[in-house]
């Protein structure tokens, strides 16, 4: 069993997906209003810490647990299209590194207890990739311990899917779509993981090797036993370009929040908390991560664990090929 820790928690698709596996959360990180109550609603038990910028302390100083997974997706929209791309200079985009002091912390607590160091798990929008301020190489120079921000290749962004290696830690990271996994929209995001305790050939194993069993499971099983459907959903058009709208019968229309519930993979109604209207609803749900994704992500390292092991620390990073 794994335990985790959440920041920007949301609704908690890592919960949904990771729960049926067995892992359970140690506390979540969740400062907005309407998430936060639909925490409290499914998992009272669980402490809502709220502000992450507060959680290395507070993990250094023993009054919370130091989990064996780190999971978050930091805030989006300095990334995106739709954010205007501010990226770092924006306070969103900082928390992405407030998040690798976080994931230090855990590691040296960790490491003082004679524990395996934690698996990191992170999540984003693609325009992460290519920033003006080169954002995504800082984040993978902090996470991988190197003082200066690692640069792609020829100055053309970074790939769809790649590793490096560093003196703190090895990170693999791909680019997923929710569709692929069951999920009816086109959700096309980022997913990295980072461990100080394998070398990225290991992260390899995880991310981008798969045999054909696991092509399978990708096509039947990844999304749970309902995948969702809608008559006339599809057809060429992207749910992730027109947000909660679908051509249906001739005419567009307005997903219902259960129609939207299902193509993020929860259950219906999850987020239909007393006293919620459907505006938060369609918020919550479209900051959210896909569960199905998650899911896998949480199933391929049972099934591909990441052990520590001894490895060289490499200055030049590697590069996977686009996908």
């Amino acid at each position: 069993m794994h335990t985790y820790g959440s920041v920007c928690s949301g609704i908690e698709a890592a919960t949904v997906a990771w729960e049926p596996l067995g892992w359970k959360a140690a506390w979540y990180s969740e400062i907005e209003k309407f998430p936060s109550k639909v925490l409290a609603h499914h998992y009272p038990a669980v402490p809502n810490l709220g502000d992450m910028t507060q959680l290395a302390e507070m993990v250094l100083a023993g009054t919370i647990t130091a989990p064996d997974v780190l999971v978050g997706g930091t805030p989006c929209q300095a990334f995106s299209v739709a954010g205007l791309r501010q990226s770092l200079s924006d306070k969103r985009g900082q928390l992405t590194l407030s998040y690798v002091i976080l994931a230090n912390a855990i590691d040296t607590v960790r490491t003082a207890r004679g524990e395996s160091p934690c698996t990191v798990i992170w999540e984003n929008v693609p325009g992460v990739l290519r920033t003006d301020d080169n954002a995504f190489g800082c984040f993978l120079a902090a996470l991988c311990g190197e003082p200066e921000p690692l640069c792609p290749a020829a100055g053309l962004g970074w790939p769809h899917a790649g590793l490096v290696g560093g003196p703190r830690r090895a990170v693999g990271w791909r680019r997923l779509c929710a569709q692929h996994f069951g999920a009816a929209q086109e959700r096309d995001r980022v997913f990295l993981i980072a461990s100080a305790g394998a070398a990225p050939e290991r992260l390899a194993e995880v991310l981008f090797e798969c045999s054909p069993s696991d092509e399978l499971l990708l096509r039947t099983q990844a999304g749970g036993d309902r995948l969702p459907s809608f008559k006339g959903c599809g057809g060429g058009l992207s749910l992730e370009r027109l947000s909660h709208v679908v051509f249906t019968e001739g005419r567009f229309r307005k997903l219902t929040p259960i129609e939207w519930e299902r193509c993020f993979g929860f259950p219906d109604n999850y987020t239909a908390i007393p006293g919620a209207a459907d505006g938060p609803r369609y918020k919550a749900l479209g900051n959210s991560m896909a569960v199905p994704v998650m899911r896998w992500l949480g199933k391929r390292l049972e099934t591909k664990p990441i052990t520590t092991e001894q490895w060289l620390p490499r200055k030049v990073h590697e590069q996977m090929g686009l996908l």
